[in-house]
């Protein structure tokens, strides 16, 4: 079998990444281990800038396809600030149903899917399974953050990383607000993100890899009490969240995309959509036969999100500068706007540091 592009990898960021190149006009397979629906422990809150990206991989995704919501809210209890979307609706969508949906478009667009394979491996003119080969002219890394494939070119490198924990459960609850809401406490955070009209997604994300959603629950006396005696609609399932960055995500036949190439914070909310506009990247800069191109795009596009999961992060370590700062953003809730127009790319760093942010340092200090 040969193939213009073998992607190792079929979750979103494989199947985006095929869509993408398949619409750049390559032949393209993709292979993964597991066989679908494949399921991961996530927040499944999809940004308006998420559903944006996959609109232009050709994936239209309507509100039927999981609940809207309008923006995010922040809250420690003393303090609740919530900010709305400036460019359209977020979606909640569970994510075994998102994986269906891409492996449908990319059916539909005569990508190769090969499920199930075992003892892949990265080898001269593409990979072989379990000892078969594969010949592609280009290779994809889209394993995921224990990419095999990464490991395998050498491209392992890191720059900086920091790892946290998150555990998912889903309740068969109505949501009781249009927004994704972020918890915070002094262990770690819970995000509630409406899937359905009847469910919720509640993770909870951490520097304790022992800490699970029952115990963590302890620490929100409010969320605890909604969700006492609610039926569970999955089981709890657990991954790590990581803020990594890699030396280099290229190599001569072969780039790595998503969290296989680096990632970022679940805080950030911008895990798909960083792998959704990297896809179009990597393909643009394929048909261009320039992979300096993904590379100075890769980076251009992960900036916003890694500033973001640094400054959030900031606050988690210190509970007396968490308690400040969502105080001060209680008190200016156009600053937190602002913050959300810029980790979404709709406003400049000058915008960012606007008149709201003197007043917020001056809420800051005074707390």
């Amino acid at each position: 079998m040969v193939s213009d592009v073998c992607i190792v990898g079929g979750g979103p960021a494989g199947l985006a990444a095929a869509l993408a190149l398949r619409r750049q006009g390559f032949q393209v397979t993709v292979v993964d281990c597991a066989t679908p629906p494949i399921d991961k422990a996530c927040g499944e809150g999809l940004m308006p800038d998420s559903l944006a990206a996959l609109r232009r991989l050709g994936v239209e995704l309507d509100s039927n396809a999981g609940y809207p919501f309008e923006g995010i809210r922040f809250s420690d209890g003393p303090s609740t600030v919530t900010g709305v979307f400036s460019n359209g609706s977020g979606l909640g969508v569970r994510r075994f149903q998102l994986h269906e949906l891409l492996v449908k478009h990319a059916r539909a667009a005569q990508v190769d899917l090969i499920w199930g394979a075992k003892n892949v491996r990265l080898c001269d003119g593409g990979i072989s399974i379990q000892g078969n080969p594969l010949r592609a002219q280009f290779v994809v890394g889209a394993d995921g953050l224990k990419s095999a494939i990464r490991e395998s070119a050498g491209l392992d490198a890191v720059t900086s990383e920091k790892r946290r924990y998150g555990f998912r459960r889903h309740y068969r609850l109505a949501p009781w607000s249009d927004y994704v809401e972020l918890y915070w406490g002094p262990r770690g955070q819970f995000y509630i993100t409406p899937v359905a009209a009847n469910e919720i997604c509640v993770a909870f994300v951490s520097r304790h890899s022992q800490l699970r959603l029952d115990s963590a629950l302890d620490d929100f006396p409010i969320l605890r009490e909604r969700l006492a005696g609610v039926e569970h609609s999955s089981r709890e399932m657990g991954s790590l969240s990581i803020s990594r960055s890699l030396q280099s995500v290229y190599k001569d036949g072969l780039a790595l995309l998503g969290d296989a190439s680096g990632s970022v914070d679940a805080v950030t909310g911008e895990g798909m959509c960083l792998a959704f506009k990297q896809a179009d990247a990597l393909a643009l800069a394929l048909r261009a036969d320039d992979l300096r191109q993904y590379a100075a795009r890769h980076k251009e596009i992960a900036a916003k999100p890694s500033k973001m999961a640094s400054l959030l992060l900031t606050m988690e370590l210190h509970g007396e500068v968490q308690r400040r700062a969502l105080a001060g953003l209680a008190n200016r809730p156009q600053l937190f706007e602002t913050l959300l127009k810029f980790h979404i790319d709709e406003t400049t760093l000058a915008g960012l540091f606007s008149r709201h942010l003197l007043g917020f340092g001056l809420d800051f200090l005074t707390a």
